[in-house]
């Protein structure tokens, strides 16, 4: 859907970003199968019979995901009752947000990026086993892609990738479409992509993610269109996303609807929270 506005510089079409909520849920999954897309990326895919009414509309949707202690091996989860889901010992869940990829088998499939035993997801992730239990909440609604959009850019870095995969299917295999993603290096280019789209790998080649401008370089280096609705959607490292959000937004003076950013994590922050404005000295209208 799309609605044109009269603004200061002449009529603007705005795309509309229509969102659907769904109903409160917690599902106790069951690891089935573990891929290995990358030498950091793992795919798992989760089955259980609470996925019958699993529903994902949205690219960029996301589900919490909850992990035992890796300390204690101690896990606390919500679970579902008549009364609506219960949260027992809700100070010691340990949860983090990933997008959902639903399967047409009714499985679900979850992509973890291994970095090391310091978080409690790439933990679990590195020692998961087919049979192992993960618990999945949400997601809580969706946020439906526009119709109308002429063009895509789509970035990221690593943890954008899921995300990434699942704009492209819905654009299909015919989108004018450009994406950048930054990964420490070549090793990272094996994640599959729908369609055979070409990605514009950029790589740290060793510096520490989060501390780079490649993607802000990459992206003031092509052509926007200004004339005609598209969407320049990114996602990853909230600080780094910061510049090209600017960029988009003031220099190019890309309509508000034309773009969205999500900051997945922040450099320096644990349990950094998605939904926190990406820029807050500039905040959406």
């Amino acid at each position: 859907m799309s609605e044109n506005f009269e603004t200061s510089n002449g009529t603007v079409q705005q795309l509309v970003h229509e969102r659907v909520g769904h109903e409160l849920a917690a599902r106790d999954l069951t690891v089935s199968a573990i891929t290995e897309l990358s030498p950091r990326m793992l795919r798992m895919t989760l089955s259980g019979d609470s996925l019958a009414s699993f529903k994902s509309l949205g690219p960029a949707d996301h589900v919490k995901v909850f992990f035992p202690d890796p300390q204690t091996g101690e896990y606390h989860a919500p679970y579902m009752t008549e009364e609506g889901m219960q949260r027992p010992d809700r100070e010691k869940m340990i949860s983090r947000d990933y997008t959902p990829l639903p399967r047409e088998d009714g499985q679900l499939d979850l992509d973890f990026l291994l970095h090391g035993d310091d978080g409690p997801a790439s933990y679990w992730a590195a020692r998961a086993q087919v049979g192992d239990r993960l618990v999945v909440a949400g997601p809580r609604g969706s946020r439906i892609p526009p119709q109308g959009a002429n063009w895509y850019v789509l970035i990221g870095d690593e943890t954008a990738l899921p995300a990434i995969s699942r704009w492209l299917e819905h654009i299909g295999p015919d989108g004018n479409v450009t994406i950048f993603v930054e990964a420490d290096g070549a090793e990272d280019e094996t994640y599959p992509i729908p369609y055979g789209y070409d990605v514009t790998w950029l790589h740290r080649n060793g510096a520490a993610a989060g501390t780079t401008d490649l993607l802000d370089k990459a992206v003031r280096a092509i052509q926007i269109p200004t004339n005609e609705p598209g969407l320049v959607w990114g996602a990853g490292e909230a600080g780094g996303l910061k510049p090209i959000r600017r960029y988009v937004r003031r220099e190019l003076g890309l309509d508000r609807t034309w773009q969205q950013f999500q900051g997945y994590w922040k450099l320096g922050t644990a349990e950094h929270d998605h939904h926190a404005p990406v820029d807050p000295e500039d905040p959406e209208d």
